[in-house]
């Protein structure tokens, strides 16, 4: 859904098409060479007896080679013409959305509207959205598999992809790379709505909830799972900047259960 997804699915469709020209005649070969050599036909012509033939090893080289050729060029090809840091054509302004892969949690930064979310992402429809996408933690992948690429967020870098929905949907995000104990549960809810729609709830969101400010996000950065949609009426400008950058060190972990127990184990640690 979206020039990058319908691009994304031409690509699987033609390298599809491609392999099957040279996968069902095989397939078809194998079971005529079977019928046709059977034991009981004694009329089918069997010469074992030859050491090299060029036109047979002509042809077993040959197809592959120009199949892999073509194959790869028309993927090739379908990639640059999507390539992530490539903007969409188009003659609305795209939406900036920063994004933080958390443990276990996404954050969307609005810079525009100056609000921010979690596990929610909320874009209008038929605008391009250019996504600029960290982590403040371990390597994991930004995903929204009816919108097209799939890309890795990073500690310490900034990655770009730019997407768009062309329609009105409720739409599924994931992360695509495991990242520890909450990994299965960090998916996000993605709503693509008619543009009106999206000035209204970005107007509703600054109207209440808490400020995105540095100890708030200290606070957010802590692991947690099955972490429900939130917003925040406001964000510090410099956030997103400040955990690319690492300015902001990664969130210590989960806290033990038992702190004596736990201090038993360090100093033991310690010793060897």
């Amino acid at each position: 859904m979206g020039p990058v997804g319908a691009a994304d699915s031409q690509i699987l469709i033609d390298a599809t098409i491609i392999m099957l020209a040279i996968v069902i005649p095989t397939i078809v070969l194998a079971f005529w060479i079977a019928w046709h050599y059977r034991a009981s036909n004694t009329k089918a012509e069997y010469l074992p007896y030859w050491s090299f033939s060029g036109r047979i090893e002509a042809v077993v080289w040959s197809i592959p080679i120009l199949t892999i050729m073509f194959l790869g060029g028309v993927i090739w090809i379908g990639s640059y013409r999507i390539d992530p840091f490539r903007p969409l054509p188009s003659a609305t302004p795209p939406l900036e959305v920063q994004v933080v892969a958390l443990d276990w949690k996404w954050l969307f930064i609005y810079p525009q509207q100056g609000i921010a979310t979690v596990n929610q992402l909320v874009v209008p429809a038929g605008v391009p959205v250019h996504f600029s996408i960290t982590s403040a933690s371990v390597f994991n992948v930004f995903f929204v598999p009816r919108l097209g690429s799939m890309i890795y967020a990073m500690p310490g870098m900034i990655s770009q992809l730019h997407l768009q929905a062309d329609r009105p949907a409720d739409l599924f995000g994931l992360s695509a790379h495991f990242s520890g104990d909450g990994f299965s549960d960090m998916q996000f809810e993605v709503k693509s709505v008619p543009p009106a729609q999206f000035a209204a709830w970005a107007q509703g969101v600054r109207n209440s909830g808490p400020v995105l400010d540095l100890p708030t996000y200290a606070k957010l950065a802590q692991q947690s799972q099955n972490v429900p949609p939130l917003t925040f009426r406001g964000v510090d400008p410099r956030l997103f900047q400040a955990i690319s950058a690492q300015k902001i060190p990664p969130a210590p972990g989960p806290e033990p259960a038992n702190p004596e127990h736990a201090g038993r184990e360090v100093s033991t640690g310690g010793r060897h």
